[in-house]
């Protein structure tokens, strides 16, 4: 199985597939290209129709797109595991997952990935209404799964599809310093201090590559 993923600083939706591989303790082989160059469409001209990554290859099936890898991996290696069980949980599981993979434009244009920058941006309008809904949800998550707040907790309890697709959001709120409620704080230090999520942070911050579109802001 062959996972392509763009650099690991910038590539929020290569984050997000990679988490869920990594966590869902398959086995894979990550294949690193450099976002913004020609070698970069070249190599994934024979593999994904969109030219975008991530894409995952597992033996002649070929998955793009972030939410669509998580989906398949759930379904083919971890009988269904990485949804709530409980129809309800589920059903508002995928719905927050699907509002993220689709919406939030405004935090995504204004704040993008760049894990080893610490940086700062004036926010929009726009932008405070999409942070004040991402706090919401994660706030009422934490008050349900951890309501003691001292100490986060996955979205649903246990890891799912859900945290893989807010893992990005929680990157961009650090490198900005976004201000969330202390329930949303919780979340957001446990995600960090995942083992795979430190992983991928730690080989972030040794890359050397600057694609200029995502140096957004002026450092803090």
């Amino acid at each position: 199985m062959d996972l392509y993923i763009g650099n690991k600083n910038y590539s929020s939706w290569s984050l997000r597939a990679w988490l869920m591989a990594a966590k869902s303790g398959v086995q894979f082989n990550e294949v690193l290209l450099q976002l913004d160059t020609d070698s970069f469409y070249q190599q994934l001209k024979a593999i994904s129709p969109t030219l975008k990554v991530p894409t995952l290859v597992d033996g002649n099936i070929t998955v793009w797109d972030s939410l669509s890898i998580c989906e398949y991996l759930n379904d083919t290696y971890l009988a269904g595991s990485a949804w709530p069980q409980d129809p309800k949980q589920k059903a508002k599981a995928r719905s927050i997952a699907s509002e993220m993979h689709s919406g939030f434009n405004a935090v995504r244009n204004a704040l993008p990935m760049n894990i080893r920058a610490s940086r700062y941006v004036e926010l929009t309008d726009a932008v405070r209404k999409d942070i004040e809904r991402i706090d919401a949800i994660w706030s009422a998550q934490m008050a349900e799964f951890a309501p003691s707040h001292a100490e986060g907790t996955w979205l649903f309890g246990q890891w799912s599809i859900a945290d893989m697709m807010f893992a990005p959001v929680v990157m961009r709120f650090l490198t900005y310093g976004v201000e969330v409620s202390q329930a949303s704080s919780a979340y957001m230090q446990h995600v960090i201090s995942c083992p795979e999520m430190q992983a991928w942070m730690s080989a972030a911050k040794a890359e050397t590559e600057i694609v200029a579109a995502d140096e957004a802001g002026i450092d803090r």
